[in-house]
Protein backbone atom coordinates (compact mmCIF):
# COMPACT_ATOMS: atom_id res chain seq x y z
CA UNK A 1 0.00 0.00 0.00
CA UNK A 2 1.37 3.42 -0.97
CA UNK A 3 1.62 6.34 1.39
CA UNK A 4 -1.04 8.16 -0.61
CA UNK A 5 -3.39 5.19 -0.15
CA UNK A 6 -2.65 5.14 3.57
CA UNK A 7 -3.44 8.85 3.82
CA UNK A 8 -6.75 8.33 1.98
CA UNK A 9 -7.71 5.47 4.28
CA UNK A 10 -6.73 7.49 7.35
CA UNK A 11 -8.90 10.39 6.18
CA UNK A 12 -11.77 7.93 5.81
CA UNK A 13 -11.46 6.82 9.42
CA UNK A 14 -9.05 3.88 9.35
CA UNK A 15 -7.22 3.82 12.69
CA UNK A 16 -4.84 1.17 11.33
CA UNK A 17 -3.82 3.54 8.55
CA UNK A 18 -3.29 6.36 11.06
CA UNK A 19 -1.10 4.09 13.19
CA UNK A 20 0.92 3.01 10.16
CA UNK A 21 1.48 6.61 9.08
CA UNK A 22 2.59 7.60 12.58
CA UNK A 23 5.08 4.74 12.52
CA UNK A 24 6.40 5.99 9.19
CA UNK A 25 6.96 9.54 10.48
CA UNK A 26 9.15 8.01 13.21
CA UNK A 27 11.24 6.29 10.54
CA UNK A 28 13.53 7.20 7.67
CA UNK A 29 10.42 7.56 5.47
CA UNK A 30 9.22 10.66 7.32
CA UNK A 31 9.82 12.99 4.36
CA UNK A 32 7.72 10.77 2.09
CA UNK A 33 4.75 11.12 4.42
CA UNK A 34 5.20 14.87 4.79
CA UNK A 35 5.36 15.24 1.00
CA UNK A 36 1.98 13.51 0.70
CA UNK A 37 0.10 15.80 3.12
CA UNK A 38 -0.65 19.50 3.44
CA UNK A 39 0.43 22.06 6.00
CA UNK A 40 -2.61 22.28 8.27
CA UNK A 41 -2.00 23.03 11.93
CA UNK A 42 -3.57 21.86 15.18
CA UNK A 43 -3.50 23.28 18.69
CA UNK A 44 -0.73 21.63 20.69
CA UNK A 45 -0.90 21.54 24.48
CA UNK A 46 2.13 20.18 26.29
CA UNK A 47 1.66 18.39 29.60
CA UNK A 48 4.71 17.51 31.66
CA UNK A 49 5.75 17.00 35.26
CA UNK A 50 7.54 14.50 37.49
CA UNK A 51 6.48 10.83 37.50
CA UNK A 52 3.40 10.21 39.64
CA UNK A 53 2.10 13.78 39.44
CA UNK A 54 -1.07 12.67 37.67
CA UNK A 55 -0.30 13.75 34.11
CA UNK A 56 -2.23 10.94 32.45
CA UNK A 57 -5.25 11.43 34.71
CA UNK A 58 -5.19 15.17 33.95
CA UNK A 59 -4.92 14.48 30.23
CA UNK A 60 -7.88 12.09 30.41
CA UNK A 61 -10.15 14.79 31.85
CA UNK A 62 -8.78 17.39 29.43
CA UNK A 63 -9.66 15.04 26.57
CA UNK A 64 -13.21 14.79 27.96
CA UNK A 65 -13.45 18.58 28.21
CA UNK A 66 -12.41 19.08 24.59
CA UNK A 67 -14.65 16.27 23.38
CA UNK A 68 -17.60 18.02 25.03
CA UNK A 69 -16.80 20.93 22.72
CA UNK A 70 -17.01 18.58 19.74
CA UNK A 71 -13.27 18.68 19.03
CA UNK A 72 -11.25 15.72 17.79
CA UNK A 73 -8.33 15.03 20.15
CA UNK A 74 -5.02 13.17 19.80
CA UNK A 75 -2.73 12.27 22.69
CA UNK A 76 0.96 11.72 22.00
CA UNK A 77 2.62 10.16 25.06
CA UNK A 78 6.37 10.53 24.69
CA UNK A 79 8.00 7.32 25.89
CA UNK A 80 11.56 7.89 27.13
CA UNK A 81 12.49 4.22 26.83
CA UNK A 82 12.39 1.65 24.05
CA UNK A 83 10.11 2.12 21.04
CA UNK A 84 9.24 -1.57 21.35
CA UNK A 85 8.99 -2.38 25.06
CA UNK A 86 6.33 0.22 25.80
CA UNK A 87 7.45 1.55 29.15
CA UNK A 88 5.40 3.25 31.85
CA UNK A 89 3.61 5.70 29.58
CA UNK A 90 1.94 2.88 27.65
CA UNK A 91 0.70 1.52 30.96
CA UNK A 92 -0.78 4.92 31.72
CA UNK A 93 -3.21 4.43 28.85
CA UNK A 94 -5.32 2.54 31.38
CA UNK A 95 -6.14 5.91 32.94
CA UNK A 96 -7.53 7.01 29.56
CA UNK A 97 -9.68 3.88 29.17
CA UNK A 98 -12.87 5.93 28.97
CA UNK A 99 -11.75 7.24 25.56
CA UNK A 100 -10.51 4.02 23.99
CA UNK A 101 -13.72 3.37 22.05
CA UNK A 102 -14.13 6.99 20.94
CA UNK A 103 -13.30 7.21 17.22
CA UNK A 104 -12.51 10.91 17.64
CA UNK A 105 -9.77 10.28 20.21
CA UNK A 106 -6.35 8.89 19.29
CA UNK A 107 -3.85 7.79 21.95
CA UNK A 108 -0.34 7.00 20.78
CA UNK A 109 3.11 6.53 22.32
CA UNK A 110 6.13 8.08 20.64
CA UNK A 111 9.62 6.83 21.49
CA UNK A 112 12.36 9.38 22.15
CA UNK A 113 15.23 7.00 21.40
CA UNK A 114 16.19 5.04 18.33
CA UNK A 115 14.21 7.15 15.88
CA UNK A 116 16.37 9.84 14.27
CA UNK A 117 16.75 12.13 17.24
CA UNK A 118 13.65 11.54 19.35
CA UNK A 119 11.16 14.25 20.23
CA UNK A 120 12.72 16.99 18.12
CA UNK A 121 12.52 14.89 14.96
CA UNK A 122 9.40 12.76 15.34
CA UNK A 123 6.83 14.90 17.13
CA UNK A 124 6.51 17.93 14.81
CA UNK A 125 5.95 15.56 11.90
CA UNK A 126 3.36 13.57 13.86
CA UNK A 127 1.54 16.78 14.81
CA UNK A 128 1.44 17.94 11.19
CA UNK A 129 0.07 14.54 10.14
CA UNK A 130 -2.62 14.58 12.83
CA UNK A 131 -3.65 18.10 11.84
CA UNK A 132 -4.00 16.97 8.24
CA UNK A 133 -6.24 14.12 9.47
CA UNK A 134 -8.55 16.71 11.10
CA UNK A 135 -7.53 16.39 14.73
CA UNK A 136 -8.20 19.75 16.35
CA UNK A 137 -6.17 19.40 19.55
CA UNK A 138 -2.97 17.45 20.22
CA UNK A 139 -2.07 16.80 23.86
CA UNK A 140 1.64 16.08 24.15
CA UNK A 141 2.71 14.26 27.32
CA UNK A 142 6.32 13.93 28.44
CA UNK A 143 7.63 12.25 31.56
CA UNK A 144 9.31 15.33 33.03
CA UNK A 145 12.87 14.12 33.50
CA UNK A 146 14.93 14.94 30.43
CA UNK A 147 15.72 16.87 27.27
CA UNK A 148 12.17 16.38 25.98
CA UNK A 149 10.97 19.01 28.43
CA UNK A 150 13.21 21.64 26.86
CA UNK A 151 12.05 20.66 23.40
CA UNK A 152 8.36 20.62 24.35
CA UNK A 153 8.40 24.39 24.86
CA UNK A 154 9.34 24.78 21.20
CA UNK A 155 6.37 22.69 20.05
CA UNK A 156 3.51 23.30 22.50
CA UNK A 157 1.30 26.32 23.02
CA UNK A 158 1.12 26.31 26.00
CA UNK A 159 3.13 23.92 28.20
CA UNK A 160 1.34 22.86 31.39
CA UNK A 161 3.49 21.54 34.24
CA UNK A 162 1.69 19.21 36.67
CA UNK A 163 2.99 19.09 40.25
CA UNK A 164 1.74 17.67 43.57
CA UNK A 165 1.46 19.28 47.01
CA UNK A 166 4.33 18.74 49.40
CA UNK A 167 7.09 16.21 48.74
CA UNK A 168 9.32 19.09 47.63
CA UNK A 169 7.79 19.11 44.14
CA UNK A 170 8.17 22.88 43.77
CA UNK A 171 11.86 22.82 44.66
CA UNK A 172 12.56 19.72 42.57
CA UNK A 173 10.73 21.20 39.58
CA UNK A 174 12.86 24.31 39.81
CA UNK A 175 16.06 22.23 40.03
CA UNK A 176 15.01 20.06 37.10
CA UNK A 177 14.31 23.09 34.93
CA UNK A 178 10.61 22.25 34.59
CA UNK A 179 9.54 25.70 35.69
CA UNK A 180 11.64 27.20 32.91
CA UNK A 181 9.29 25.67 30.34
CA UNK A 182 6.07 26.18 32.33
CA UNK A 183 3.50 28.50 30.79
CA UNK A 184 0.90 27.22 33.27
CA UNK A 185 1.40 25.29 36.52
CA UNK A 186 -1.33 22.99 37.83
CA UNK A 187 -1.14 21.62 41.38
CA UNK A 188 -2.88 18.25 41.08
CA UNK A 189 -4.26 16.37 44.10
CA UNK A 190 -4.85 19.79 45.64
CA UNK A 191 -7.16 18.28 48.24
CA UNK A 192 -4.04 17.03 50.02
CA UNK A 193 -2.37 18.86 52.87
CA UNK A 194 0.28 21.33 51.79
CA UNK A 195 -1.35 22.52 48.55
CA UNK A 196 -1.50 26.17 49.61
CA UNK A 197 2.13 26.11 50.77
CA UNK A 198 3.19 24.59 47.45
CA UNK A 199 1.42 27.43 45.64
CA UNK A 200 3.25 29.99 47.78
CA UNK A 201 6.58 28.26 47.14
CA UNK A 202 5.95 28.26 43.41
CA UNK A 203 5.00 31.94 43.30
CA UNK A 204 8.57 32.68 44.41
CA UNK A 205 9.92 30.61 41.50
CA UNK A 206 7.69 31.44 38.51
CA UNK A 207 5.41 34.11 37.09
CA UNK A 208 3.26 31.51 35.31
CA UNK A 209 -0.42 31.15 36.33
CA UNK A 210 -0.80 28.57 39.12
CA UNK A 211 -4.02 26.58 39.51
CA UNK A 212 -5.17 23.93 41.97
CA UNK A 213 -6.94 20.89 40.52
CA UNK A 214 -8.07 17.41 41.55
CA UNK A 215 -7.99 15.59 38.23
CA UNK A 216 -9.37 12.31 39.61
CA UNK A 217 -12.57 14.16 40.59
CA UNK A 218 -12.60 16.51 37.58
CA UNK A 219 -12.24 19.51 39.90
CA UNK A 220 -10.65 22.68 38.53
CA UNK A 221 -10.46 21.33 34.98
CA UNK A 222 -12.84 23.89 33.44
CA UNK A 223 -10.72 26.65 34.95
CA UNK A 224 -7.56 25.00 33.59
CA UNK A 225 -9.08 24.81 30.10
CA UNK A 226 -10.04 28.47 30.39
CA UNK A 227 -6.48 29.47 31.28
CA UNK A 228 -5.14 27.36 28.39
CA UNK A 229 -7.56 29.09 26.00
CA UNK A 230 -6.59 32.54 27.31
CA UNK A 231 -2.92 31.74 26.85
CA UNK A 232 -3.53 30.54 23.29
CA UNK A 233 -5.44 33.73 22.41
CA UNK A 234 -2.63 35.91 23.75
CA UNK A 235 0.04 34.21 21.63
CA UNK A 236 2.09 36.59 19.49
CA UNK A 237 4.01 36.44 16.20
CA UNK A 238 7.22 36.98 18.19
CA UNK A 239 6.59 33.88 20.34
CA UNK A 240 5.63 31.81 17.32
CA UNK A 241 8.85 32.89 15.61
CA UNK A 242 10.86 31.96 18.72
CA UNK A 243 9.21 28.53 18.82
CA UNK A 244 9.99 28.00 15.15
CA UNK A 245 13.66 28.94 15.63
CA UNK A 246 13.92 26.64 18.65
CA UNK A 247 12.42 23.76 16.61
CA UNK A 248 14.88 24.39 13.78
CA UNK A 249 17.80 24.37 16.21
CA UNK A 250 16.53 21.19 17.89
CA UNK A 251 16.30 19.43 14.53
CA UNK A 252 19.76 20.69 13.56
CA UNK A 253 21.19 19.42 16.84
CA UNK A 254 19.56 16.03 16.25
CA UNK A 255 21.21 15.87 12.82
CA UNK A 256 24.58 16.80 14.32
CA UNK A 257 24.27 14.10 17.00
CA UNK A 258 24.02 11.47 14.27
CA UNK A 259 26.75 12.96 12.04
CA UNK A 260 29.41 10.50 10.98
CA UNK A 261 32.31 12.72 12.03
CA UNK A 262 31.20 13.18 15.63
CA UNK A 263 32.89 10.04 17.00
CA UNK A 264 36.30 10.89 15.54
CA UNK A 265 36.09 14.47 16.79
CA UNK A 266 35.12 13.25 20.26
CA UNK A 267 38.17 10.97 20.31
CA UNK A 268 40.39 13.86 19.23
CA UNK A 269 39.10 16.07 22.06
CA UNK A 270 39.54 13.25 24.59
CA UNK A 271 43.12 12.73 23.40
CA UNK A 272 43.89 16.43 23.69
CA UNK A 273 44.47 16.89 19.97
CA UNK A 274 41.62 19.40 19.63
CA UNK A 275 39.91 21.70 22.07
CA UNK A 276 36.11 21.60 22.32
CA UNK A 277 35.61 24.78 20.31
CA UNK A 278 37.82 23.62 17.45
CA UNK A 279 35.98 20.29 17.38
CA UNK A 280 32.60 21.99 17.36
CA UNK A 281 33.65 24.28 14.54
CA UNK A 282 34.98 21.27 12.61
CA UNK A 283 31.68 19.41 13.06
CA UNK A 284 29.74 22.42 11.79
CA UNK A 285 32.12 22.71 8.83
CA UNK A 286 31.70 19.02 7.99
CA UNK A 287 27.93 19.41 8.18
CA UNK A 288 28.08 22.31 5.75
CA UNK A 289 27.51 25.16 8.20
CA UNK A 290 30.99 26.60 7.83
CA UNK A 291 30.62 28.88 10.84
CA UNK A 292 34.02 28.41 12.53
CA UNK A 293 34.86 28.77 16.24
CA UNK A 294 32.85 31.98 16.76
CA UNK A 295 29.88 30.48 14.98
CA UNK A 296 30.01 27.41 17.22
CA UNK A 297 29.69 29.64 20.26
CA UNK A 298 26.91 31.67 18.60
CA UNK A 299 24.87 28.53 17.88
CA UNK A 300 24.79 27.65 21.56
CA UNK A 301 24.03 31.24 22.56
CA UNK A 302 21.20 31.52 20.02
CA UNK A 303 19.63 28.28 21.22
CA UNK A 304 19.61 29.55 24.81
CA UNK A 305 18.19 32.92 23.69
CA UNK A 306 15.36 31.33 21.73
CA UNK A 307 14.37 29.08 24.60
CA UNK A 308 14.45 32.07 26.97
CA UNK A 309 12.24 34.02 24.61
CA UNK A 310 9.54 31.37 25.01
CA UNK A 311 9.18 32.14 28.71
Amino acid sequence: MTIEELVDRARNGSTRAVGRLLSLVESARRDEVLAAIGTRTARVIGVTGPPGAGKSTTIAVLVAAYRQRGLRVAVLAVDPSSPYSGGALLGDRIRMAAHINDDDVLIRSVATRGHLGGLAAAVPAAIRLLAELSYDVVLLETVGVGQSEIEISAVADPTVVILNPGAGDAVQAAKAGLLEVADIVAINKADREGADQTVRDLRAETDAPILKIVAARNEGIEELVGVIDAYHRSDSPERRSSRARAQILSLAQSALRSHGGLEALGSAVAAGDLDIYEATAALLDQAGFGSGRDGAEQVGDQNENDLSALQ
